[in-house]
């Protein structure tokens, strides 16, 4: 991919451009802020890294948008960090409009590009972006999943005390108390969870998933995760990058998988270099299709307040 443009660069674009940065996903790496002389001083920064770490990726930052101009991929990370006591219509709020703003932006100087949404509620501003543009929904997609999968696959290690190399896990659905982590689906070499660990560690660790994010949030108090989702966005990106066609939990447009259309919400996708290439509709327990239900129905009441 030629240029990759990270609109706020803040802790999470800061971090994820590093890692953009050191595993030469682009030829050239745009950090777009509001303030010219952070977004400058940050890419100078990763830029004098280049030598200790081997990458010829050339970084720029600045506050012009003109800078995204014939961008591939546009990583959008701008906007508030949720803050303690802030509900989901509250962050809504507040950052629906920096999204919007962006988008006109995208729209003007890279209108062949693809989207990667990070900015919370990623379900809610994915379909707010998508709607703004009219773009096929290939070419939109969210964080959510992956993050969520990376920190149930840590939980299931700690408590298994197996190899995370051997572990991966599933979550899908909106991102929030609504996401629904999939026990079914969460294995360790290939061995379902249920067969290694007893139901009440297993549900322990659902519920320690859904609340991972508040969980740092409440420690660190002064900021959210930002390496993690770093990590995560750097995996997504790779993906598109190399054409992997791999199978990530992403956030999607919906167009009646699952029984839902009109909506963004986490749902295990293949991406490859056109972005989101297909849905995957895996089969669910009843239990687990009444939870997906429920968290479609949360991702609905937050879009019910979009104009």
């Amino acid at each position: 991919m030629r240029k990759i443009a990270v609109v706020g660069p803040g802790r999470v674009g800061e971090s994820t451009a590093q890692i953009l940065a050191q595993q030469s996903l682009c030829h050239e790496l745009v950090l777009l802020g509001t303030r010219e002389g952070v977004a400058r001083g940050i890419a100078l920064d990763i830029q004098e890294s280049a030598p200790l770490f081997g990458f010829d990726t050339r970084v720029v930052g600045g506050a012009d948008p003109a800078l995204l101009r014939d961008a591939d991929l546009v990583i959008i990370t701008a906007g508030q960090a949720r803050k303690p006591g802030m509900s989901r219509d509250d962050l809504r709020d507040a950052n629906l409009a920096v999204i919007r703003s962006v988008v006109d932006e995208v729209l003007r100087f890279a209108p062949q590009a693809m989207v990667l949404m990070v900015t919370n509620p990623v379900d809610v501003l994915t379909y707010a972006a998508w709607r703004q543009t009219g773009w096929p929904r290939r070419r939109i997609l969210g964080l959510s999943g992956v993050l969520d999968s990376a920190r149930m696959a840590s939980f299931v290690a700690q408590a298994s005390g197996y190899s995370v190399r051997d572990i991966t896990a599933m979550v899908i659905g909106g991102h929030g108390d609504a996401m629904v982590p999939l026990p079914e689906y969460t294995c360790i070499n290939g061995i379902p969870i249920k067969h290694i660990l007893d139901p009440d560690t297993i549900a322990r660790l659902i519920e320690h998933t859904r609340q991972g994010g508040a969980e740092i949030l409440a420690l660190k108090q002064t900021s959210s995760a930002y390496d993690s989702p770093a990590a995560s966005i750097a995996t997504m990106v790779e993906a598109v990058i190399r054409d992997r066609k791999r199978i990530l939990p992403c956030v999607a447009l919906l167009d009646g998988e699952y029984g839902q259309r009109d909506i963004a919400m986490g749902v295990p996708v293949v991406l490859g270099l056109s972005g989101m290439e297909k849905v995957l509709e895996l089969p669910l327990t009843d239990e687990e299709s009444r939870a997906l239900l429920r968290s479609g129905e949360a991702v609905r009441a937050s879009l019910s307040g979009l104009s």
